[in-house]
């Protein structure tokens, strides 16, 4: 199949319909590739469940739309290339969106008023706003409950995310899908005030190793059971988890 290059992409609007438009099998395709990065007809076959010629129609239509590109594989010397599919740029459109542009254009509008501190004070209220909606949620629960809710949550909201324990004792969560990206492309502030956001939420120490927004495949954060020095969960500071005054700038 012929890979879609710039000039076939360009007859394309510059706006794709949501993915919720798309037929069942579609949409789980491009999930699926949102999730691996790359898959071959044999892959999606077997995620499908259905024939590899049923899949390759389906990957047809989505190259039409300039959604998926494909490129050969070969494995080893010997044998046929094999073709692998992926997202393409364009493809970023289809998938859920939050506030985002609404909320670049009026962080730009407040950092020319009254500066940088006035987007990381925005966000830290944002965040407060979506600690107060998830922690009754989470209350109560220990900490493996909490990271599997707290991914349910997220999931909920259109980030594709997940859990997992690793053998270490420590959790991973993943988010596939950042739907504030052009946000937090423009202002590291939106990451860093998420991390803070799960350290309240779970009591637990959080460290970001991957982000979208810095051009990773996925955002991923490394949870440890240990309580975090100062100890600011809920329990610890139920009166103001996100304080307004500017904490550390690293990330």
């Amino acid at each position: 199949m012929a890979n879609l290059g710039k000039d076939s992409s360009s007859r394309y609007s510059d706006s794709a319909a949501p993915i919720d438009e798309l037929g069942d099998q579609k949409r789980k395709i491009l999930w699926h590739l949102k999730t691996v990065g790359e898959a071959g007809l044999e892959d999606l076959s077997k995620f499908l469940k259905i024939s590899r010629m049923a899949v390759h129609k389906h990957l047809v239509a989505l190259e039409e739309r300039g959604l998926v590109e494909s490129s050969d594989s070969r494995r080893g010397r010997v044998g046929r290339p094999r073709a692998l599919y992926k997202l393409s740029e364009r493809s970023r459109s289809v998938f859920p969106k939050s506030y985002s542009a609404v909320a670049l254009c009026a962080l730009k509008f407040i950092e020319n008023k009254i500066g940088r501190g006035g987007v990381e004070q925005a966000l830290r209220e944002r965040q407060s706003e979506i600690f107060e909606k998830y922690y009754p949620q989470l209350k109560g629960l220990d900490l493996d409950g909490k990271v599997k809710l707290l991914a349910k949550l997220r999931d909920d909201e259109g980030y594709m995310a997940e859990s997992r324990k690793l053998p270490s004792g420590k959790y991973l969560i993943l988010e596939h899908n950042c739907p504030i990206i052009q946000l937090a492309q423009n202002y590291w502030e939106a990451c860093s005030t998420e991390t803070e956001l799960f350290e309240n939420l779970i009591g637990a120490k959080v460290e970001t190793t991957h982000r979208a927004a810095k051009g990773d495949l996925v955002c991923r954060f490394l949870i440890d059971p240990k309580k975090r020095s100062g100890g600011s969960s809920r329990e610890a500071s139920d009166d103001d988890p996100f304080p307004l005054e500017s904490k550390s700038n690293s990330d």
